[in-house]
């Protein structure tokens, strides 16, 4: 195993073996569909041209397993809930996909997507779905290649503002408030979110040698071994990695193992045969609808790369911004006429200009793990309940949503999107756009924007690209 204070070189790594996108679309075409659990909305950021859906009734998803496309997602959004209510939703979803995919006749593997920092209800969520759909293996592969999220060594690593690689459990994102840890050791980390429940060295380890010497047809006989839900690791430094652990994969699964993915965005491209895309363009955009040309940007998102990208859109120009205070949000007496006072503001200013409508960026945590995602529910909401009021006021030119939670609760309860496409992303693999496919938002682009990716110029960019139109 790599030691977790350095990245390797390439010349310590196998070359890499050439797999492309459609080597893996060949051997999935007419198996079943790749169905993702999306604990926030931000995973499509890898994806073109996949149905998406915020409610998961029989009929939303017999509609999304008769789309022509191999993969689809159903945004649980339960990274942003209590324990409870995330297995609560994960049960639901998996039981309403049983009958759905029984009337349709149509079969489906589940990938529970989350975050490529390691952020999320883990182990609780593979297995709540292993207990509902019993499973030989769970595959994690965090993963995420153009954020800079890679595993070598069975060692999971992110890239820093300065181009250097860091270690997980060095980073701010591993002081998560309420999915906080210490382990980069991927095996190590298991064992340490399952409380010793899985010993780090009963972890199958899938190498870079593994895929990259030994191939995919290896890579399905170890995946093809595991029994009894035991939990894989896989390593991954470019997309073909990844490809080649997708084709092993549909291998194994051709032979009867029945494998549970929980992975970053990245994967889900490789296993559903798409190729990374280029970003939309301004003329693929097409020109804005109805009366504003203005657009509207959420930001619920507090971590210190979000506040960057923040500074930097000011420094830019042409935005107006107003707050909502935390702290006048978790007092019951002030939080309405707060929230109606700054929604009202937005929605004069989208008159004349692109307006920002953020929480405060202070950090309000609580007692502990529960309390403080509590709080976030809390302001969530606030942020949701103003965009709704602006929306409602002024139809905007598009919307911006930075953070997992935000985005989710924005999409689900701010613009009542139900069924929506991810058309493709306006930056390179991390920023995703949405087009809800009827009701009050049909025709506004909706911007899915995780806290957590892009440079410091990433916002800035966006809008830019959505100005342009």
């Amino acid at each position: 195993m790599l030691p977790t204070t350095t990245f390797p070189h390439l010349d310590e790594v196998p070359p890499v073996r050439p797999v492309t996108a459609r080597e893996v679309a060949a051997t999935i075409a007419g198996g079943p569909r790749l169905v993702v659990l999306d604990d926030d909305p931000t995973g499509t950021q890898t994806v073109a041209g996949v149905p998406v859906l915020t409610r998961w009734s029989i009929d939303d998803l017999r509609w999304a397993l008769r789309q022509d496309s191999p993969a689809f997602f159903v945004l649980t959004n339960t990274r942003s809930l209590a324990p409870g209510d995330a297995a609560r939703r994960n049960r639901g979803v998996v039981r309403a996909l049983g009958e759905a995919s029984a009337a349709e006749g149509v079969g489906y593997v589940l990938a529970s997507r989350s975050d490529s920092t390691l952020r999320g209800h883990f182990p609780l969520e593979t297995d709540v779905l292993a207990e509902e759909t019993p499973v030989d293996g769970v595959v994690l592969v965090p993963a995420y290649i153009e954020a800079g999220r890679l595993t070598a060594g069975s060692v999971h690593w992110m890239r820093t503002a300065d181009g250097s690689m860091l270690p997980v459990g060095q980073s701010e994102f591993a002081k998560d408030a309420t999915f906080a840890y210490v382990n980069s050791g991927l095996p190590e980390w298991i064992e340490e979110k399952t409380r010793g429940r899985i010993a780090a060295g009963d972890v199958l380890r899938i190498t870079l040698e593994d895929l990259r010497v030994r191939g995919p047809e290896h890579v399905a006989r170890l995946l093809g071994s595991l029994r009894d839900g035991r939990t894989a690791v896989a390593d991954a430094l470019c997309d073909d990695d990844l490809r080649a652990l997708a084709l092993g994969a549909a291998g194994a699964e051709a032979r009867g193992a029945r494998l549970l993915y929980r992975c970053g965005p990245s994967f889900v491209r490789a296993r559903a045969g798409q190729s990374a895309k280029p970003p939309l363009t301004a003329v693929e955009l097409g020109r804005p609808e109805g009366g504003t040309t203005h657009g509207l940007i959420a930001v619920g998102s507090h971590v210190g790369l979000t506040t960057r990208q923040l500074d930097r859109l000011r420094e830019r120009g042409g935005i107006t911004e107003y707050e909502l205070d935390v702290h006048a949000l978790l007092d019951a007496g002030q939080r309405p006429a707060h929230i109606a006072e700054v929604a009202r503001a937005a929605a004069d200013a989208l008159a004349t200009s692109d307006v920002v409508v953020r929480t405060s960026r202070t950090v309000v945590t609580g007692a502990d793990a529960a309390d403080s995602l509590a709080i976030a529910r809390s302001v969530s909401t606030a942020l949701v309940d103003a965009v709704r009021t602006v929306a409602a006021a002024r139809r905007p030119a598009f919307v911006i949503a930075k953070g997992g939670i935000t985005s989710s609760d924005i999409a689900t309860e701010g613009l009542e999107i139900r069924r929506a496409w991810a058309r493709g992303t306006l930056l390179p693999g991390i920023v995703s756009l949405w087009e809800a496919e009827s009701g009050p938002s049909a025709g506004i682009p909706y911007v899915v924007f995780a806290g957590n990716v892009g440079d410091d110029d990433a916002l800035g960019d966006a809008l830019d690209l959505l100005r342009s139109r």
